[in-house]
């Protein structure tokens, strides 16, 4: 009992560390780029800021409770053709007894010439399995348990108009991993079901010509980026993650607003730990499916979404998407999953089009699920 009280203690006070030397890291590099930039006198202007209760909803997690809060921002107040930098921290607790706190941004410096993502989070997670590939039966679903502590950190730097090389890193820790001996969990043999930490390193490539970073209503976004993880830099195991998301924004009529996404994550590598794995489903792609429902080395999917305006703050969406999971590119099928449904929309922030979402989506597996977050899919 004190062994494990001290090891779970040891475990806190690290997680302490990193997280206090990840914003550490972030105030520096902050720091010195606005140094490097603008003089003293142009200082940040800080737009709104949200702090407010949340109840929230969706296929994983049930009702969860909470609190988050959202900083919108310029960062340099003279600049006028930088977007909005944005900051939101989240913590919630849910029914199914899930414990999700994070912390994640996005600064854009002056003129752009810098931009700034990070993300930091822990979660004591309950959540499912139905074993890998695209052919993973219902029947098969069992429960399984774990902590994780993640940080992302990517920085990119304008080279041309409206282009940007980026460069990343990613440390994830995923803790107590709880599951059913003999189980489909435990048959799979699936790397890192006892637990790891994985580190990585990784760059990218970025055309972003978006008129707004929450809600665009015209632009074009595309990011290809790998990340390589490696025992040098202190990861349990040697692979490789690339990710090519393809988004582009429609003005139709007015404002209404079509949005169509493609979405392609692969890994190459001997071991692919559980949670770095492809996964399809969740709240932001082919919603309806519960995240994780398919899982394995590749994952692809196309998704589309048209947003209307109806009164004021109010709006609403339909949406839908096809996609799937796959060993390899060779293993592509027509036989695909699909999704389809719609949702509301209420801007929190009007001006800064910050909106809270209300979506119900459909499966072809007859399945479904309501979210109830903050924030645009895509």
């Amino acid at each position: 009992m004190a062994v494990n009280i001290l090891s779970k203690c040891i475990i806190f006070a690290l997680m302490q560390i990193r997280f206090r030397t990840f914003l550490i890291g972030v105030l520096l590099v902050t720091s010195y780029i606005s140094k490097a930039q603008l003089p003293v006198k142009d200082t940040l202007h800080l737009k709104h800021l949200l702090v407010f209760p949340v109840i929230a909803r969706s296929i994983e997690t049930d009702w969860s409770f909470g609190v988050a809060s959202s900083a919108t921002m310029r960062l340099f107040t003279k600049d006028t053709t930088a977007r909005t930098s944005n900051i939101q921290f989240l913590a919630l607790y849910t029914l199914k007894k899930q414990l999700v706190t994070a912390i994640n941004g996005t600064e854009y410096f002056r003129n752009e010439k810098y931009v700034l993502s990070e993300q930091i989070s822990y979660s004591s997670f309950p959540d499912k399995f139905w074993g890998l590939g695209q052919n993973s039966i219902d029947s098969a679903e069992e429960s399984y348990s774990y902590k994780q502590f993640y940080t992302y950190f990517h920085l990119m730097r304008k080279i041309a108009p409206k282009v940007f090389a980026g460069a990343m890193y990613q440390l994830q820790n995923v803790m107590d991993v709880s599951y059913k001996n003999g189980g489909v969990f435990d048959k799979e043999g699936i790397a890192g079901k006892d637990g790891y930490l994985v580190s990585g390193i990784g760059l990218s490539l970025t055309y972003d010509d978006r008129n707004d970073a929450f809600c665009p209503d015209k632009g074009n976004f595309i990011q290809a980026n790998f990340t390589t993880y490696h025992n040098a830099i202190g990861s349990k195991y040697n692979f490789t993650n690339w990710v090519i998301d393809a988004r582009k924004y429609f003005r139709i009529y007015k404002k209404q607003v079509l949005a169509v996404q493609g979405y392609w994550s692969a890994n190459e590598g001997k071991s692919i730990p559980i949670r770095s794995l492809s996964a399809l489903g969740g709240s932001n792609i082919m919603r309806g499916y519960y995240a994780g429902r398919y899982r394995d080395v590749d994952m692809y999917a196309l998704q589309g979404e048209y947003r209307m305006p109806i009164y004021k703050r109010w709006g609403i969406v339909g949406f839908g998407g096809v996609g799937n999971v796959c060993k390899s590119i060779g293993d592509i099928t027509i036989n695909n999953k699909y999704t389809f449904g719609g949702g509301l929309r209420f801007a929190l922030n009007k001006s800064e089009k910050l909106n809270v979402r209300v979506d119900y989506g459909f499966n072809s597996d007859h399945t479904s699920g309501l979210y109830f977050l903050i924030g645009e899919a895509f």
